[in-house]
């Protein structure tokens, strides 16, 4: 599914602190009728196998559906945003604000998520990050998570922090979206080196040390575009890069291993059930980089590994031989 809408019935709830929200009614829409009717009757995903839909959850079968929505998240793959919400923009409610759970870059822009989501439905259209180290398939069994909220618009960041926030999943607030949504992008990219890694068996000494030199170049590349330092330090940040790297779920550590074992890109992503989003926003990176004028070599050898055909092996021999320097962290 794509777009996840909320009904949350009091317009007045925006504003921080008056008095408990109600319960919202919860519709699921995507881009495939086909797909989603089999979910509205089945009630499970591929996805998540072995889970199932709660009831009260509605599966949206056509677009006009979604107009009566208090609040959107989305959670369509960022190269698609574009394409499915001029779609839908003659049916969305005006000024209904956007929680964003995608990460990556647009290639063609170079927009974050949010980014997107102002360019196709107007700059003034409230919007806010959700993000954090959350396995999906974890969130759905209620095992402990934290993510972070951050909005310009801070009643919103407060609004989506009260409407999430459960005994076992606490939401953080925070103004920088920016930061959140570029840690949340480039950490994919590090998590196929990360999975490289994995599928060379080159140990956990190396997978540390390329945690923490793809933090320095996500948080270097942050700052560079105009987000905090902090961001990429706290849950958004290294919290969310840590998982992606370690978790055996997580799909871009997987494509990156696939890949550490000899398997070409094209033949894996042939068989992959899902969308690899760090492939795409590798691309975009590696072309703010070069706009930006910073320095990535992890991320560019991941580049080269990925469209030059670079073996992953001398990619690593190639890193490990760099003039020696002092540490520079951001």
């Amino acid at each position: 599914m794509g777009l996840v809408c909320a009904h949350i019935l009091r317009s007045s709830d925006r504003a921080a602190g008056t008095g408990e929200l109600p319960i919202p009614r919860v519709s699921l829409w995507g881009h495939d009728p086909e797909h989603a009717a089999r979910i509205a009757q089945a009630r499970t995903s591929p996805a998540l196998p072995g889970l199932t839909l709660s009831p009260e959850v509605e599966v949206l079968l056509r677009d006009e559906g979604v107009q009566q929505a208090d609040l959107f998240i989305v959670a369509i793959p960022v190269q698609h945003i574009r394409e499915v919400l001029t779609r839908l923009a003659p049916h969305l409610p005006e000024g209904a604000p956007f929680v964003s759970v995608a990460k990556g870059i647009e290639n063609t822009t170079l927009l974050t998520p949010t980014g997107i989501v102002r360019d196709v439905l107007g700059k003034d259209r409230p919007c806010c990050v959700l993000s954090g180290p959350t396995i999906a398939s974890e969130l759905a069994r209620c095992l402990p998570a934290t993510m972070v909220s951050a909005s310009d618009d801070h009643d919103l960041a407060l609004l989506v922090q009260r409407l999430f926030g459960t005994t076992w999943l606490r939401v953080y607030t925070l103004s920088d979206a920016l930061g959140v949504e570029v840690a949340g992008a480039a950490k994919n990219v590090i998590a196929i080196a990360a999975g490289i890694l994995d599928g060379l068996h080159a140990g956990f000494n190396a997978k540390s040390a390329l945690l923490a030199r793809g933090l320095a170049e996500i948080t270097r590349l942050g700052h560079a575009m105009g987000a905090q330092r902090e961001t990429f330090f706290g849950v958004a940040g290294v919290g969310d890069l840590a998982t992606t790297c370690f978790s055996p779920e997580g799909r871009n550590r997987s494509c990156g291993e696939a890949l550490g074992k000899g398997q070409s890109l094209k033949d894996y992503l042939a068989r992959a059930q899902h969308v690899v989003e760090g492939v795409a926003t590798c691309r975009s990176v590696m072309d703010l980089a070069r706009r930006l004028r910073i320095e990535m070599p992890i991320t560019q050898s991941v580049y080269r590994v990925l469209f030059e055909g670079l073996d992953p092996l001398e990619a690593i021999g190639e890193l490990m031989s760099r003039t020696p320097r002092e540490e520079r962290v951001g």
